[in-house]
């Protein structure tokens, strides 16, 4: 690892937060200039791709700095809670079945898209089937699986599942941030857009909409000025929150390791990660606050555009992760990972068409497969900040399925590798 132009995170923190004051001060101005711009790129896109950058060249690192860990475990739990204690549960619910059945179609095409890229490679370069290389190949896709319909942690866990080599686990890591993070820009641009891709999709946005407008009338009718007293019961309840879902994963992880042995063998390894305890503590905290009528009422104050800005800041740390030009390093595993994210998005939308499903599901649906917890929300939020809890809910389901459907896709690539070979 490069050492970067800029080491110290006190200064990395200011880089970002500045960088996201110029996307929002720019994205604010209504200049022809800045207008047009923004009707092609979106905001949270550049707050998402600048910092890309920054490490891409040097100026920064995402592997070097602690940035990413502090967003991810102290801001995305708060702002999970934060975005989630005004939601209207009953209105969520009315979404119906579609959101769930195009999530699930996710899943189903990072399995299928496993094999498919493994046969896709080997007819490019037959060397992927060599033993000595073919082999570890498959076991190192295994592990992307884990990670694109769960997490990081049910990434691991296929990591010991199915014996990756640490070297080849570390060229999988490249490539499931590169590829996953590409995928995330698309959606993040498609958001911006889904007018047009609903109408292609032929798809029915009502349920969406009524759902939006009714969290929104709720909101503009608690809408008051905050004074400090009120911002601090915000930062209270979230940090607060956060508090308690970090003390409960702190007993939870050790008692659950203690049978890690059992765990491991019915493939449920996964759930030992304070993360995972961590994001659905949190997420659950904030579901039960959203039926306490006082808590809802922190909306009015100011409580999502709080936790928003703690996503955004998210948003720029996950950006800080990505090199663009790693996928140089090993053109034909990158290559692969792209034959696989086709599957997932063709087989998502396909479903979306034949249900007549609106572009939010598949995005959030989608992203909630291959980002989880840290940007389904995000993704969920470009369509309308009040939406980001669909993207939780969903994500927690994509912990729940990770291991098992990594592990299914880890057993058909080892059978299509020993079929071809």
């Amino acid at each position: 690892m490069k050492t970067p132009l800029i080491t110290n995170d006190a200064v990395v923190l200011g880089l970002l937060l500045s960088v996201l004051a110029l996307v929002f001060y720019t994205s604010s101005q209504k200049t022809p200039f800045w207008t047009k711009f923004y009707g092609i790129v979106p905001s949270l896109l550049l707050c998402y791709f600048i910092p890309s950058l920054f490490n891409t060249f040097g100026l920064i690192s995402g592997e070097a700095s602690g940035l990413y860990k502090v967003a991810s475990r102290y801001f995305l739990p708060a702002a999970l809670i934060l975005l989630t204690i005004s939601m209207d549960f009953p209105a969520i619910i009315r979404l119906g079945p579609k959101a769930l059945i195009v999530f699930l179609a996710g899943t189903l095409g990072i399995v299928i898209g496993g094999p498919t890229a493994i046969v896709a490679i080997a007819a490019i370069d037959p060397s992927v089937l060599q033993t000595s290389g073919g082999d570890e190949t498959w076991r190192g896709m295994a592990t992307i699986a884990g990670s694109w319909i769960g997490g990081s942690a049910n990434q691991t866990a296929m990591k010991e599942v199915f014996g990756a080599s640490d070297k080849l686990f570390s060229t999988m890591i490249a490539v499931d941030v590169i590829v996953a993070n590409i995928w995330t820009a698309c959606l993040l641009y498609g958001a911006a857009r889904s007018q047009k891709v609903d109408a292609l999709l032929k798809a029915d946005t009502s349920v969406v909409e009524e759902t939006k407008n009714r969290i929104e009338a709720y909101r503009a009718s608690i809408m008051q000025i905050p004074v400090l007293r009120d911002t601090m019961n915000i930062m209270a309840v979230g940090f607060g929150g956060t508090a308690v879902a970090h003390l409960l994963a702190d007993w939870i992880v050790p008692a659950l390791d203690t049978q890690k042995e059992l765990l491991t063998s019915i493939y449920l390894s996964s759930v030992i990660s304070a993360f995972f305890w961590i994001v659905l503590i949190a997420t659950t905290i904030g579901l039960l606050l959203s039926f306490w009528q006082p808590a809802r009422r922190l909306e009015g104050v100011g409580a999502s555009r709080i936790g928003s800005a703690f996503v955004y800041l998210l948003v720029a740390t996950i950006g800080m992760q990505m090199d663009v030009l790693a996928i140089f390093d090993n053109p034909i595993l990158f290559l692969g990972g792209i034959i696989w994210m086709l599957s997932h998005v063709g087989v998502t939308l396909l479903v979306a068409w034949l249900i007549k499903a609106p572009f939010f599901f598949v995005a959030v649906g989608s992203q909630a497969n291959v980002g989880g917890a840290a940007s389904a929300p995000i993704v969920a939020s470009a369509f309308h900040p009040v939406l980001a809890p669909v993207g939780v809910l969903l994500s927690v389901l994509g912990y729940a399925l990770g291991t098992y459907g990594g592990w299914l896709c880890g057993i058909s690539m080892q059978i299509v590798f020993e079929w071809m070979k």
